[in-house]
């Protein structure tokens, strides 16, 4: 009985595994047809294997004018401006201005209540003119030896007293007269006639706009570039499309410690009369001009080694093979790189993806891959957009194509 049990154990272990066998078999067999996309499969893979030409996506370098500038903001200052106020309080009695007019420099602006200090001005004339005469009559007497040179030297003394008191009410009368200091147009006023003001208040602006300045701030490591007389680009954001010309008047001789910037202050003309003191203005300081600089796509450089390399596509006896170039990176606009001294000339080709293998070695054979372009869209319809990577990942996407060297 006990070999009869073991018989039996085995043929039902033995059927397990054979079961099991065929399980697995089942599950893992190969559908029909899939031997071939396979060997496709295979086939893709060796063109990209090492040995094969690799597929890049090229771009041509061009030649383009730059100019090395810095952008600012900053603001408008008349070339000369005011706010007219008293010096002493009193009562306005007359305006020698309408709000807005433009005015000349030493026109009356405004005239406080004078009719007291006119008063003592009369007052102090009277006593001049009496002290006057009265040295007159003791220098005669003197002469005539009956007064002493004492009486004289005390009537002298006596009529500078008085004409000092007529010089300070004439003074204070011209205080209360305010006139304009210079050509300009009045704002306007905060005052009128009749009304009490204290010394000090704000009674109106004036304003000469025939020329207007523009303050600006640049970073510090600007200053060393920054000239006198040099040529800036101005433009307000409520003048749109039209561009203004400063000459740089003055650069403060110290750096803020605030911002670590220096100011600097232009001049523009204004004959127009279309800029105003306050307005918000951005400018342009045009630093250098960079005429035929060779830029190329951002994408083709390629970090490598603490350099910066990028491939370049020159024609073998084959096709096109890959070079590598070190190179410097200057001014950088819209997507572009400016090279700086590199042996590359407009109208190369570089690569702009696909890098992997060509920074490590050159001379390797490339295939040259451009991406089919979306037909237009239909009008009302969403534009299709795809987005850009290496050239490996766009090539499982989209057939590639070669295009001649």
């Amino acid at each position: 009985m006990t070999n009869s049990k073991r018989l039996t154990w085995s043929l039902a272990a033995i059927g397990l595994i054979v079961v099991s066998l065929l399980g697995w078999w089942w599950q893992h067999r190969e559908p029909a047809g899939k031997t071939d996309v396979t060997a496709g499969n295979a086939r893709a893979s060796t063109a990209a294997a090492p040995g094969g030409p690799v597929p890049v996506e090229v771009a041509r370098a061009e030649a383009r004018d730059l100019s090395d500038d810095a952008i600012a903001v900053g603001s408008l200052r008349a070339r000369q401006g005011v706010t007219v106020r008293p010096e002493v309080g009193g009562r306005i009695v007359k305006l020698g201005f309408a709000d807005g007019q433009t005015v000349r420099r030493g026109q009356l602006l405004v005239q406080m209540d004078d009719a007291l200090v006119q008063a003592q001005l009369a007052q102090a004339q009277a006593q001049r003119d009496i002290a006057r005469t009265t040295l007159e009559r003791n220098q005669e007497l003197v002469a005539q030896n009956f007064v002493t040179q004492s009486v004289v030297d005390q009537a002298q003394a006596n009529l500078k007293v008085a004409e000092a008191q007529v010089a300070l009410a004439r003074a204070t009368a011209e205080r209360l007269r305010i006139v304009a200091p210079f050509d300009g147009q009045a704002g306007i006023r905060a005052v009128n006639v009749g009304d009490v003001v204290k010394d000090g208040a704000d009674i109106v602006s004036l304003t000469d706009a025939s020329s207007v300045y523009v303050d600006f701030s640049l970073p510090e490591r600007y200053a060393p570039r920054l000239k006198l007389r040099q040529p800036v680009e101005v433009s307000f954001d409520a003048l749109p499309r039209q561009h203004f010309t400063a000459l740089v008047e003055a650069l403060e001789p110290q750096v803020s410690a605030d911002g670590r910037a220096i100011l600097a202050r232009g001049r523009i003309a204004n004959e127009a009369g279309l800029l105003r003191p306050g307005m918000f203005a951005r400018v342009r300081v045009v630093l250098s001009e960079r005429p035929g600089a060779i830029l190329v796509p951002e994408e083709a450089i390629v970090p490598f080694a603490g350099k910066e390399l990028l491939v370049k596509v020159i024609d073998g006896p084959n096709g096109p093979r890959s070079q590598r170039v070190e190179v410097k990176t200057g001014l950088r606009r819209d997507g572009r790189v400016e090279l700086v001294g590199a042996p590359i000339a407009a109208g190369d080709r570089v690569v702009t993806a696909g890098h992997g293998r060509l920074v490590r070695a050159d001379g390797l054979p490339l295939q040259l891959v451009e991406l089919a372009r979306a037909a237009p869209a239909a009008p009302g319809s969403a534009p299709a957009s795809a987005p850009r990577g290496a050239a490996a990942q766009k090539a499982a996407h989209a057939e590639p194509a070669p295009i001649a060297g």
